[in-house]
């Protein structure tokens, strides 16, 4: 019977080859965006699945108040790992973690920068590494390192990388203890080598000097690993005073609350946003988005379907009245249409595989991902088959039904009309495809005009011509000479030093006291950027007031505002203000604009900039703009080979860093762009095929008219009238429901974009252009063809 099924739908498909490939073609496009949709949110959800401890592990964070803003970070002071480790039982593994950088390996003539941490021995038990060679504690000596095989290969070639030393910044010997599997792209915990914690205490004096008994600077990672009968509740309970007792200032303790709880691994990733201490989701709500755009195109596809299926059912009728003449039963008719549908199905699925491995490449650098097709995984194929099954079922199902109703009698004898009602659930399905398209395109818009809403936002300086190089022992000791000979190189106007890039802060400080200020003021956090000289002048910022640092003064205590630290001090006359950082006397200098170095859309933080040559992470160096940038850096090259030896000479374009603060709103823009743009195609390809059935079934009506004098004009809008209508019905949906969930999205910016008419109105046209467009080919044709074959019959 099914072998029958199975003939009789492929029959069909031969005999209706148009609108065969139509279903396919649409099908295949809602299976393929489907896919790859689903590929991606698998990406996203099994994140850190792949460590064996998944379950218990957690990171330590804290809540504090600062501004009477109750806040959630993930910095902890440099203590908190000896504390949790010594005192807390249930943790059965505790890690500190640095922040990660970017540092020199050398081997040999062999020299490369990579990024990795300085991270607690229990790291490697806790996160399950996988050791490929070596010790099996391979963090436990202080003066060791642990290599991913990638790593590895690059400095050593074939040899056995263990035992052999790696020369670190140039500055002291490690030797190779292990060498362990890379961690995937959608890991959180991310590196090319480790080093062990408590190196830095051995060798930078300002960790041992500062840090380590500091329990007032937070600037760790702490990870830790619960025991099994240990629970997120009871631990939350134990740890969260941790800090108060070594708080030594009881005013700013009353103020800011400090309370440290456990954010669990199975949250790093999507749920990392925090408002007023509560975790309040993060970039799930995109992930469920997406999937629900995903299911939106799929079911976009099997509307086609549907509708061209029921729309040909007076070509079916015949059949469906003589298979029932003669015994068949309703159920075996609605197996025939099923199987019809999932063979077509089956098509589709084996067109889509092949337009989703085409375009994975492309969709994993817009997405920055390793997404591959899994076909050596046998769930992978049962997903498949349920995939395709369930399409064909959803795609097939209101057909089936709606032929196997048929009345043989009435078929037979040839009463069977189609009517207004008839085709009212082709109008509704192709509404809400329409509809659904018309909200993706309505989504697309708004997205991008607010990446370049944030695009357009000033930001105080001119981060073009700017690059930025990593601060190196190298350069720390040979700076004023680098300096001058970067200068008289002539593709240099300015260099200065800096705690952080031109795109970014990294720091942020409280403890602030000015004329008039409260006790609770100290609790005000101030962004901060340390730097010496030239900072201004490197960055293209244009005082307000004052002056910038100068050699000619002595200005260590000296300070730089911009425009909101004055306005939260209240500072009526600034420059000269004396104001007091953690009881240091320090004194107003000069005022600067509101520069945009963090998020585009948000208000920017009051900002102090200090004095302080031992607080350095890059050289912020400001070409000359007469010159090429490769002619400039092809003058830099040498200088920095020749001072900063250990290290291969890289740099960042301060431009190029800022653009990337638009990644994530890129991101969910051109991935709406492409689903809209799809699920646009698709209903054209629905359309294409009403539009063609309609002109076929009404061929005579047409030949008659044009017969009677109906111009090519008069028959074109005949046939085109009904599909305008139908598409201005959806917009009319379309356009407050897309209003709606734009305006929510826009919520989560403090800094954003209007909503303006012209969105509604430009994508109308546009809805309707595709439209006419679309169905103007086969009104045309029909409009032109000859009546004299039309109605030869008659």
């Amino acid at each position: 019977m099914i072998k029958n099924y199975l003939k009789t739908a492929w029959r069909n498909l031969l005999k209706n080859k148009v609108y065969s490939l139509i279903n396919i073609a649409g099908l295949a496009t809602g299976m393929a965006v489907a896919m790859i949709i689903g590929l991606w949110i698998y990406d996203e959800v099994s994140a850190n699945r792949h460590f064996k401890n998944y379950d218990k592990i957690y990171q330590i964070m804290m809540n504090q108040t600062f501004d009477g803003k109750r806040g959630s970070q993930q910095a902890m002071p440099y203590p908190t790992g000896e504390e949790l480790k010594t005192k807390y039982p249930d943790f059965k593994y505790v890690a500190m973690c640095d922040w990660g950088q970017n540092h020199s390996l050398m081997v040999g003539e062999t020299k490369i920068s990579k990024y990795g941490h300085f991270i607690g021995e229990d790291a490697v038990k806790m996160f399950s590494l996988h050791i490929l060679q070596g010790d099996p504690n391979p963090l436990h000596e202080p003066y060791s390192i642990v290599l991913t095989s990638e790593t590895a290969k690059v400095l050593f070639g074939k040899q056995n990388p263990i035992g052999k030393v790696v020369k670190f910044d140039n500055s002291f010997d490690l030797k190779v203890t292990a060498v362990v599997e890379k961690q995937p792209k959608n890991s959180s915990i991310s590196y090319e080598y480790l080093i062990p914690f408590n190196l830095q205490e051995i060798v930078y004096s300002w960790v041992k000097q500062f840090h380590k008994t500091n329990w007032g600077n937070n600037s760790w990672q702490v990870f830790v690993q619960l025991n099994d009968n240990a629970t997120q509740a009871s631990m939350n309970a134990k740890i969260k005073d941790v800090l108060i007792s070594h708080f030594t200032d009881e005013n700013t303790l009353k103020h800011i609350k400090p309370e440290v709880f456990i954010h669990p691994m199975s949250k790093w990733r999507l749920y990392s946003d925090f408002e007023n201490g509560v975790n309040t989701g993060g970039f799930i709500k995109y992930v469920r988005m997406f999937g629900i755009l995903g299911l939106i195109v799929l079911i976009i596809a099997c509307i086609n379907f549907m509708n061209l299926s029921t729309a040909r059912s007076e070509k079916r009728a015949k059949e469906v009245g003589v298979r029932k003449a003669v015994g068949s039963e309703k159920k075996q008719l609605v197996a025939q249409f099923l199987c019809e549908s999932l063979l077509i199905s089956f098509f589709a699925f084996l067109f889509a595989l092949g337009i989703v491995a085409l375009a994975l490449p492309y969709f994993n650098k817009i997405t920055d991902k390793a997404m591959t097709l899994h076909l050596a995984n046998p769930i992978f194929w049962i997903i498949m088959i349920l995939f395709t099954a369930f399409t064909g079922i959803l795609a097939g199902s209101y057909p089936a039904f709606f032929l196997s109703a048929f009345n043989p009698v009435r078929v037979l004898k040839g009463n069977l009309k189609a009517g207004k009602r008839s085709s009212l659930p082709r109008k509704i399905l192709v509404v809400a495809q329409f509809a659904s398209s018309v909200v993706l395109m309505i989504g697309t818009i708004i997205i991008k005009q607010q990446i370049q809403f944030g695009k357009d936002r000033p930001i105080g300086f001119n981060n073009k011509g700017l690059i930025s190089v990593l601060w190196s022992t190298d350069i720390e000791k040979n700076y004023d000479v680098l300096r001058q000979e970067l200068l008289s190189s002539g593709g240099v106007v300015s260099i200065c030093t800096s705690n952080s890039p031109p795109s970014d802060i990294y720091s942020n400080n409280n403890g602030w006291e000015w004329k008039g200020s409260q006790p609770v003021d100290k609790t005000v956090v101030f962004s901060t950027i340390a730097t010496t000289y030239d900072y201004t002048k490197t960055m293209g910022i244009k005082l307000i007031s004052g002056r910038d640092f100068s050699r000619d003064f002595a200005d260590s205590n000296g300070v730089v505002l911009n425009q909101a630290a004055v306005k939260r001090m209240n500072l009526q006359d600034p420059v000269g203000a004396s104001l007091k950082w953690n009881d240091k006397p320090m004194i107003v200098l000069g005022v600067i604009p509101d520069i945009q170095m963090e998020s585009p859309y948000r208000p920017i933080s009051p900002l102090t900039i200090i004095y302080s040559k031992g607080w350095v992470g890059y050289v912020n160096i400001r070409m000359n703009p007469n010159m090429s940038a490769a002619k400039a850096i092809s003058l830099m090259k040498p200088i920095f080979d020749k001072y900063n030896p250990s290290f291969p000479f890289e740099y960042q374009f301060a431009d190029e860093e800022y653009a990337k603060k638009f990644n994530y709103e890129k991101l969910v823009g051109d991935l709406a762009g492409i689903i809209a743009v799809l699920a646009i195609f698709i209903s054209c390809l629905g359309l294409f095929g009403l539009a063609s059935f309609t002109a076929e079934q009404r061929v005579k009506e047409i030949g008659v008219r044009k017969v009677l004098g109906a111009s090519v004009m008069n028959l074109w809008q005949l046939l085109s009238k009904d599909f305008v209508v139908l598409v201005l019905i959806s917009c009319g949906i379309a356009v407050p429901i897309g209003w709606y969930l734009m305006h929510e999205w826009l919520k989560d910016y403090q800094y954003k974009t209007e909503i303006g008419f012209g969105v509604f109105i430009a994508v109308v046209l546009i809805a309707m252009a595709v439209t006419l467009i679309t169905v103007s080919f086969q009104a045309i044709k029909a409009a032109v063809a000859n009546p004299v074959k039309s109605l030869r019959t008659e």
